[in-house]
């Protein structure tokens, strides 16, 4: 039996009821992340030792008769964007190659509170910024079911690992899709909590009213279970919602009878791959057959979320990153012979082009006579796109979308950069309005690759997009198919 291919709940049974030792368990993903991470190359920085001297603690809790939380013992994996205490924490950057956090995030308290384990940190386009994985300091991360396709992003290493059983779950972040995209890409589940929900406190900035942090994961329970643990208050962090934080688990009911679920027209139109809507019909269908209402929804001010979101985005990156000066810490240029000239030479080198590109851009939407024309702008759009969500939900529980118009393309294919950020147009409008998505596995492309179903839900009703997803779930099959390591190796 391959324990790096069970999920976190199957495994849980089995520590607590002494089959399996968290010291074997973590023995065991090592031994697979040996085996197939220089074909993947989803880690940035790998912390085995720790990892194992974790187990044994947990394994001498079970020892003892201790009770152990649902994650204990369970071998995990934290996007590299999320400050880890001790341990390099680099956004996959030049600028951040060496530095190592003297405090933990929110989310990594609660982890380490319930007692799991953090094998390492996973890659990630460089501050967040892209939906490839291919812009990394720390090389392009590969697609477990075909090596020679990308596994999405930002979040690619955190799904990569998933799909190749480098890790039973992972963290990552989500600004406009860097959660569901690759988890669609890969064939994993991957949630975006409502804003609020999650903390953001040791979550390296990118866009600040749109980040947030959430669990990629190999079935719906799991998403749930790693939900419970990094969920609530922080005040550490003023966007931080003062919510009680429900038992997601209790949302798991297999039953969508009477649900009725809205399909936005928009989100089917040009420009979706044939295949993913043949797919994305199939599971509507299946929800038919399983008892749920559907009925067609329009958000008309769709067409503007990308256009509005790289406006948003790169203005508050630009603010963001400005502390990257090569004064306080971060990569600096020792050749410099003024302090101008090493901020210049410093920001220069240590950022990759496509976070320069949004620097660049978010400073101008921000310059003197372009904030009205633009910023201004952007955010009455982002009103306009939060309302549309707000009538689409006067006629539904929930929204189901392809999480990504297209299955997982070719590291090599050729596009510029506005064909690939228009591609995030189904997941951006719901970072936008701040709300819970999900995306689950519904299908495979013809060519063998997973595409994945969103699900989107009302402000903190994380509970009924977890119901929807697991209902579908447990009526299919798509989420045991287990990625091949396949392709150019």
């Amino acid at each position: 039996m391959d324990l790096y291919k069970l999920t976190a709940h199957e495994l849980h049974e089995k520590l607590v009821n002494k089959e399996v030792s968290s010291v074997e368990l973590t023995n065991a993903v090592i031994a697979r992340v040996d085996a197939v991470e220089d074909q993947v190359n989803a880690y940035v920085t790998l912390d085995k030792e720790n990892a194992l001297a974790q187990a044994a603690k947990v394994d001498a809790k079970i020892a003892a008769g201790e009770k152990i939380a649902p994650l204990a013992g369970i071998p995990g994996a934290i996007k590299d964007n999320i400050s880890t205490k001790g341990l390099r924490t680099t956004c996959s950057s030049k600028m951040l190659e060496n530095f190592i956090p003297v405090y933990d995030a929110h989310v990594i308290k609660n982890l380490r509170a319930d007692e799991t384990i953090f094998l390492g940190k996973t890659n990630l386009d460089e501050f967040a910024m892209g939906s490839t994985t291919k812009t990394s300091h720390f090389g392009v991360t590969h697609n477990p079911w075909n090596l020679d396709r990308v596994p999405g992003g930002s979040s690619g290493g955190s799904a990569a690992a998933i799909a190749a059983g480098e890790a039973i779950w992972t963290l990552g972040s989500d600004t406009g899709g860097s959660i569901r995209q690759p988890a669609s890409f890969n064939g994993c589940v991957g949630i975006k909590p409502t804003y609020g929900r999650v903390s953001r406190y040791g979550c390296v900035a990118f866009a600040s009213s749109l980040d947030q942090i959430g669990p990629i994961t190999k079935d719906v329970t799991d998403a749930a279970l790693v939900l419970n643990s990094i969920c609530g208050k922080d005040e550490m962090d003023s966007t931080s919602l003062d919510v009680e934080v429900p038992d997601f688990t209790k949302a798991l009911v297999n039953d969508v009878k009477g649900l009725r679920i809205g399909l936005p027209k928009e989100y089917f139109g040009e420009g979706v791959d044939a295949k993913v809507k043949a797919e994305i019909m199939k599971a509507v269908e299946k929800y038919k057959e399983l008892g749920a209402e559907i009925v067609e929804v329009s958000l008309p001010h769709t067409e503007y979320a990308v256009i509005t979101y790289y406006i948003i985005a790169p203005a508050e990156a630009s603010a963001n990153l400005a502390r990257f000066d090569g004064v306080r810490y971060g990569y600096r240029n020792v050749d410099a012979t003024s302090a101008p000239e090493m901020t210049t030479m410093s920001r220069t080198e240590g950022f990759g082009q496509e976070v320069r590109r949004r620097i660049m851009l978010g400073t101008y939407v921000l310059s003197s006579g372009y904030y009205d024309a633009y910023y201004n702008k952007a955010m009455q759009v982002r009103t306009l796109i939060r309302r549309d969500f707000e009538a689409a939900f006067e006629k539904c529980d929930v929204l189901l979308t392809p999480t990504s118009p297209v299955p997982a393309y070719g590291i090599n294919d050729e596009m510029d950069p506005l064909t690939m950020y228009m591609l995030d147009v189904t997941t951006i409008p719901v970072n936008m309005a701040g709300l819970p998505g999900i995306s689950i596995p519904c299908g495979f492309a013809d060519d063998g690759m997973p595409i994945g179903m969103q699900l989107i839900g009302k402000v903190l009703d994380e509970a009924t997009i977890l119901r929807a997803a697991y209902t579908f779930e447990q009526a299919t099959e798509y989420h045991k198919v287990f990625a091949p390591l396949g392709g150019n190796k």
